[in-house]
């Protein structure tokens, strides 16, 4: 039997070691589907519920595989889905290849069912790669191409073949005029930075007495090397979230993540140092920045088209981490006194007894900041571990201490709602015997988590450890937008847009086949966490959560969190507990370790 177009694009994932391809099925792709059939679905064909999922599932797989995750969808409705999954993909720096089907070509351009201008479509979300198939002698060169830019530019690409081009007889490009031949595989690089712009980043680092480091997701392959160099300059680390489980937080000078989301000690450290290096981030709030002037700057980057623009740095280092910091270290004068690195690290003690306090705080019915904090103790030290968009972040990203073995991410720049729950399902195709947690707002559950679930418990015999825990912040309430109109628009929560419809989260999970505990009380708590790490497959553990405990953020002051509260006292209705009064109250009382000046 001849070779068909679609034979030859699985045969070509194989041969890029390909061995999974997160998707939804529709007549746009149905010549790749029987070439799975045919291939006896290698690589792997992974069914989401909805093109979106496969993308973010895409994502997490790439993210915490170190890997290309593939994402395919027919044409139409389903290339549409997929685009917020891509640029979650896109913004975070990931790579990731799209393969999606069209119309017939017989049928372009005659306003046919299902037609879409999908270049125009992919056209910003995959800027560095995509084309068009419409004759077999393109391939293997389109899919060459499309996984070494999404490899080396660390983007989604994407690939468009028309459904009749599917079905066509596969024939290689020959040597001849305006054929393009190709090859597989790419070498391993290293870029590192000239002798000379390290000397002047050295003489920088050096002249400092305070010195502050941040690091993102681009140091994870420097983890020794930034705590070599840390050490050395006395200095103090904070994360951006995209780099959380980069370092350990077990170090006594790791500050923490940085931002809205941020520790006081992260916010304390860029207030007060007098030098920064930046390492692998690109953080984009400048205000939990240095103030310019103050402090002198270093940036060390792979990608020179994310240097130089978050804040003024007098040293732009494009190269790789480890590289850089492996020829930068030995320019390092470790003269410098512990004054400024014991205040740092007393400030993390102090922190740390701040978040201990704030999650044994008393909340109606359980205090959210205390299901992560309990969480904490328990988690397994392989765990991965993500975390969706709102609340539940600033949870994750100040109570869970990151050790040494365990991975973590979310929506870094994109921040969307909804891939807590497809990031873990990726995590586990990529580390089957590992164990996932996702925490999620029952906002992001009812978007599209509830259905993921479905796919959770298919796919659960594939893994080898079937653990994977999804904890629900039960409040019925969209948390974060609901504090951002306090804090930031000085407006009452608005109830036909915040309030959500209270779902049994626990039952659904079990009407699947799967472990499904509710919790009700503080005094559970534990008990449910220890339920879903014991469970035999897939969990959901249903936390009801107050809504009136607020995500303060690190720079806030009494004053700040009292007009805050002011508002709610002013025009909040009442809804159960979260009475006037109480409320107002419950910012107050969260506030311990902040700031009264």
């Amino acid at each position: 039997m001849s070779t068909k177009v679609s034979d030859h694009i699985l045969q070509r994932l194989r041969e890029w070691g390909v061995d999974h391809v997160f998707g939804y099925p529709g007549d746009g792709i149905n010549g790749l589907l029987a070439a799975w059939g045919r291939a006896e679905n290698q690589p792997r064909f992974v069914q989401s519920r909805h093109e979106e999922m496969s993308a973010f599932e895409a994502v997490g797989y790439a993210k915490f595989s170190g890997r290309l995750g593939v994402c395919v969808a027919t044409s139409g409705p389903g290339a549409i889905h997929l685009l917020n999954g891509l640029y979650d993909a896109k913004l975070d720096h990931v790579p990731v290849l799209a393969i999606v089907g069209q119309t017939h070509r017989t049928a372009m351009g005659g306003s046919y069912q299902q037609e879409v201008d999908l270049h125009t479509l992919f056209k910003d979300v995959a800027s560095d790669f995509i084309e068009t198939v419409t004759v077999p002698e393109q391939l293997p060169n389109v899919i060459d191409r499309a996984i070494r830019t999404a490899y080396a530019r660390r983007s989604p690409t994407a690939i468009i073949v028309p459904g009749d081009v599917q079905e066509l007889d596969y024939s290689p490009p020959t040597h001849e005029f305006k054929m393009v031949p190709s090859s597989l595989g790419r070498s391993s690089w290293t870029a590192v930075p000239s002798e000379d712009s390290l000397q002047r980043a050295a003489e920088i680092l050096n002249s400092g007495d305070k010195v502050a480091i941040l690091v993102g997701q681009g140091a994870a392959g420097a983890r020794a090397e930034v705590e070599r160099i840390a050490e050395v300059l006395k200095a103090g680390v904070a994360k951006a979230l995209l780099g959380k489980d980069v370092l350990s937080d077990e170090l006594p000078y790791v500050t923490g993540s940085i931002g809205l989301l941020g520790t006081r000690p992260s916010y304390e450290l860029m207030r007060d140092c007098d030098t920064l290096l930046t390492i692998g981030s690109s953080f984009p709030y400048t205000q939990f920045m240095p103030e310019f002037g103050k402090a002198r700057g270093v940036q060390i980057d792979i990608d020179p088209h994310m240097v130089g623009m978050r804040y003024p740095y007098e040293v732009n280092l494009v190269g790789d981490a480890k590289a850089t910091l492996e020829r930068l270290i030995p320019m390092i004068d470790p003269a410098r006194g512990p004054e400024w690195y014991d205040t740092v690290c007393d400030n993390v003690s102090r922190w740390r007894e701040v978040m201990e306090r704030r999650a044994q705080q008393s909340a109606d019915p359980i205090n959210p900041e205390y299901v992560t904090h309990a969480l904490d103790a328990l988690l397994p030290e392989n765990a991965i571990v993500t975390s969706d968009s709102g609340s539940a972040a600033n949870w994750y990203a100040r109570h869970l201490t990151m050790r040494p073995g365990m991975r973590s991410s979310l929506s870094g720049t994109l921040a969307t709602m909804g891939p807590g729950v497809p990031y873990a399902i990726g995590a586990k195709f990529a580390h089957p015997d590992r164990p996932a947690i996702a925490l999620v707002g029952d906002g992001a559950m009812q978007m599209n988590g509830l259905a993921e679930m479905i796919t959770a418990a298919k796919y659960r015999h594939a893994w080898e450890d079937p653990r994977l825990i999804v904890a629900v912040f039960n409040n019925r309430d969209l948390n974060q937008v609901t504090w951002e109109m306090r804090a930031m628009e000085g407006a009452p929560s608005f109830l036909p847009s915040q309030e959500i419809p209270d779902v049994q989260y626990a039952a659904f999970a079990r009407s699947l086949g799967l472990t499904g505990v509710r919790v009700e009380k503080p005094e559970d708590v534990e008990a449910g966490w220890r339920a879903g790490l014991e469970a035999d497959g897939p969990a959901v553990i249903e936390f009801l959560t107050d809504p009136a405990v607020p995500p303060i953020p690190p720079h806030a002051t009494w004053e700040q969190m009292e007009a805050t509260a002011a508002s709610i006292l002013k025009g909040d209705a009442d809804r159960g507990s979260m009475i006037k009064q109480g409320l107002k109250a419950k910012v107050q009382e969260f506030l311990p370790g902040h700031d009264k000046k």
